[in-house]
């Protein structure tokens, strides 16, 4: 796909439409000329480089996929409109296409009755599923896992609800025995389960707390912002299909779609189990909402301007590689299969050793030291080398709590209270290809050695490992 034809068609075709109105002269405060503008525009491309390298398969840090060229088109394409989802008159084109790919979003879930809509953030989304929890049981409280993202707590304060985190396992996945020894003792409402951890990857047992829900009549809301598309693949053994299974079973979920359904940042998606819960949200205003008899997106959200290019940049998106296995099914594949591949390798290794085993596509791990102490240093000095000299590696640090990384590694002396380790994130199906450079230079980082290797300069030819159990 040729990007930049692409982009100029996306200009003629609004162009095109926009002459229909007639001519008029823009007003001249609104005039910048070639000269002044190149200038700026020169800074602008200067200060764009102090970025790193988030589109290249070396740089395994953070969540960061770049957007399909389909998503960049149709975002660039309705920017140039501008239009507005709040209400249907700000933008009846993509207002449309957000109910459409809502509708894909929810079947993709099993949810064929749903209520729902597009968010800027996975957090705004969790956001609006804890005030329809707090609407839905008033003065109840939030529980959720000790490893569950941060915003859950932070947004139990924002809405004064009471929250309480809850124990994991030694797989970073939500301990429901304590859980129900909290529901026993504390009045809940809700449970955040989160399929997919941002710190592990860790998918909660959603399917063992359906029974919780029925018992103790709970709201279950599903956190999947980062792993709600690996639902594609659970059919296909490659994990534990159960806890996808289970979503339709539970009353809310959100995923971002600006994570692995390659869209650009804005772009996260929460959706109700049960149209009623509208009637949380129910408000009105004296100059939207009256173009329709329907719900407005507007009257469905606890924002208000929201950006209908997000929309059509996903709606474009979904039309080539559909919410299916074998559309964004086989993106996300490749990446679970290379954390695969690497844990293998890591679990070989003299000088990295593995945290914990990968369920979806980050991978934990540390530098073989002895002590807490140590594999804290020793994370920050590779964290920090690799980014530097010709070349380079990108990945992230995760702390995590000393009883954590000493029930799974006994060996290590336990003389801090928590130590950092290393995490790397193969949301890019081209990580792969360079897998093997990668765990090579983490290793001479580990090992105390800094010469450079030569980067692979295609891809690898050999057969992809199988994918194990977890």
């Amino acid at each position: 796909m040729d990007l930049q034809h692409w982009l100029g068609r996306a200009v003629e075709a609004v162009n095109g439409w926009s002459a229909g109105f007639g001519p008029f002269t823009p007003h001249p405060s609104h005039h910048v000329g070639d000269e002044e503008f190149g200038a700026a525009f020169a800074d602008l491309t200067k200060r764009l480089q102090d970025n790193y390298p988030f589109f290249h398969p070396r740089y395994v840090g953070q969540m960061v996929k770049p957007p399909h060229p389909a998503a960049i088109v149709g975002y660039l394409a309705a920017m140039l409109v501008n239009p507005n989802n709040h209400a249907r008159e700000g933008g009846p084109a993509t207002a449309d296409m957000e109910r459409e790919v809502i509708a894909e979003l929810a079947a993709m879930f099993g949810l064929p009755d749903h209520l729902g809509h597009l968010t800027t953030s996975g957090t705004m989304g969790n956001l609006e599923a804890l005030y329809v929890a707090r609407e839905s049981h008033p003065g109840a409280g939030v529980a959720y896992s000790a490893d569950s993202h941060f915003t859950h707590a932070r947004m139990c304060r924002v809405l004064g609800m009471a929250g309480h985190s809850v124990p994991v396992d030694l797989h970073g996945r939500m301990d429901l025995d304590a859980l129900e020894a909290l529901l026993r003792r504390e009045r809940i409402g809700t449970v955040v389960l989160t399929a997919g951890t941002t710190g592990t990857g860790a998918v909660d047992p959603v399917h063992g707390a359906l029974a919780l829900k029925e018992r103790y009549g709970v709201r279950l809301h599903v956190d999947a912002a980062y792993g709600g598309f690996f639902t594609l693949l659970a059919g296909q053994g490659l994990f534990d299909p159960r806890p996808w299974e289970a979503i339709p079973s539970c009353d809310s979920v959100v995923v971002d779609p600006h994570k692995h359904g390659l869209q650009p940042y804005g772009c996260g998606a929460v959706l109700f189990a049960d149209p009623a819960v509208a009637r949380h949200y129910r408000h009105d205003s004296p100059y939207t909402y009256f173009t329709e008899s329907d719900l407005h997106l507007g009257e469905i959200s606890l924002e208000c301007s929201r950006s209908g290019a997000a929309a059509a940049a996903l709606w474009l998106t979904l039309r080539l590689l559909p919410a299916t296995p074998d559309g964004l099914g086989r993106v996300l594949l490749p990446g679970l299969r290379a954390a695969r591949r690497w844990a293998g390798l890591l679990q070989d290794s003299p000088h990295l050793t593995l945290f914990q085993p990968p369920e979806l596509d980050i991978v934990t791990y540390f530098p073989s030291e002895p002590t807490l102490a140590g594999v804290d240093a020793a994370t920050a000095r590779v964290l920090n080398a690799g980014m530097a000299g010709a070349d380079p590696v990108y990945v992230s640090a995760l702390r995590v709590d000393g009883h954590a990384l000493t029930g799974r590694h006994p060996r290590l002396v336990a003389d801090a209270p928590h130590a950092r380790v290393l995490r790397s994130v193969l949301i890019k199906p081209e990580a792969g290809d360079i897998l093997e450079h990668l765990h090579r230079r983490l290793e001479e980082l580990a090992g105390g050695r800094s010469h450079p290797c030569p980067v692979p300069s295609s891809p690898s030819d050999r057969p992809p490992a199988p994918i194990p159990d977890p």
